[in-house]
């Protein structure tokens, strides 16, 4: 009998992270890219206005003990990966050095660049429950846009449904495709808010419905956004799978086209004759 065995390569690395509001949309992108050449970064998590202004009307910003200034228009997670045994106090002590042979050191050296360092709020190594309170916070967001929904499913429109898009590009086009999101959401007068892994070009814009009929316009714009994120090089179905959803199935065709589905089938015949395991998921019969 064969036998694996698994051993760490490395100490597991200490972990820190920021909460950092910016002014625009431009500033942040522009921050995340710089962010992205540390590798001390292991991820950047982006809220845009919306994102906030729905954390402060559920009180998730005040339960959280966090507060923006009123110019923010999005707020980034660092989560940063620090050497191994690493303390608050040494790390304390390199910020406020202003060290740039620190991994936190270059990290603060960005936020001086772009503006942001004062205003950014940290959760140090050992400080475990601010770190706690900055992913709630993160969570909030999700959670607090799927109770609109349900909401309005239950007191507006029973049709009404989670309306959402989950698209990709390479990060150098990530900015086009914001620019994108918003005027598809936008024109079609959608109420929407966009968070997601800024860090790896990959958000999740979500219409915040107010009728049907914003279900349907949403609907429409993101089988739109599909076309042109495939455009940019990217993929309109980054995380989530595509399973039984109707538009996700549309955007599957979008994506390879009837030959690279026609494709998907007859693998799936070859392993599956009987067309018995989880029927409907990917594509019909």
């Amino acid at each position: 009998m064969a036998t694996v065995t698994f051993r760490t390569a490395s100490p597991v690395p200490t972990t820190a992270m920021a909460l950092v509001p910016c002014a625009s949309e431009p500033d942040s992108i522009a921050l995340a890219a710089d962010l992205r050449r540390e590798p001390s970064v292991a991820a950047i998590e982006h809220m845009d206005r919306r994102c906030l202004e729905i954390l402060h009307e559920d009180g998730a910003d005040r339960r959280c003990d966090v507060a923006f200034p009123s110019d923010t228009a999005v707020a980034l997670l660092v989560q940063l990966q620090l050497t191994a045994g690493t303390t608050e106090e040494q790390t304390f002590e390199q910020i406020q050095d202003g060290r740039t042979d620190s991994a936190i050191g270059r990290v603060c050296a960005s936020f001086r660049a772009r503006g942001v360092f004062d205003q950014a709020q940290m959760a140090l190594p050992g400080n475990v429950r601010r770190a706690e309170q900055f992913l709630a916070l993160r969570e909030a967001v999700p959670t607090g846009v799927n109770q609109r929904v349900g909401r309005a499913q239950q007191e507006i429109d029973p049709r009404i449904v989670k309306t959402a898009a989950d698209m990709i590009v390479p990060f150098e086009r990530f900015a086009e495709m914001m620019t994108l999101y918003r005027d598809a959401f936008a024109s079609r007068g959608l109420d929407f808010a966009v968070w997601g892994h800024i860090s790896d070009g990959n958000v999740h814009p979500n219409v915040i419905p107010h009728s049907y009929a914003d279900v349907e316009r949403g609907t429409e714009a993101i089988l739109a956004l599909g076309r042109e994120v495939v455009r940019l090089g990217g993929c309109p179905l980054a995380e989530h799978g595509v399973g039984r959803h109707p538009v996700k199935q549309a955007l599957l065709r979008q994506l390879y086209g009837h030959e690279g589905i026609a494709q998907m089938r007859a693998v799936k015949r070859a392993l599956d004759r009987d067309w018995k395991l989880a029927p409907g998921v990917i594509f019909d019969r």
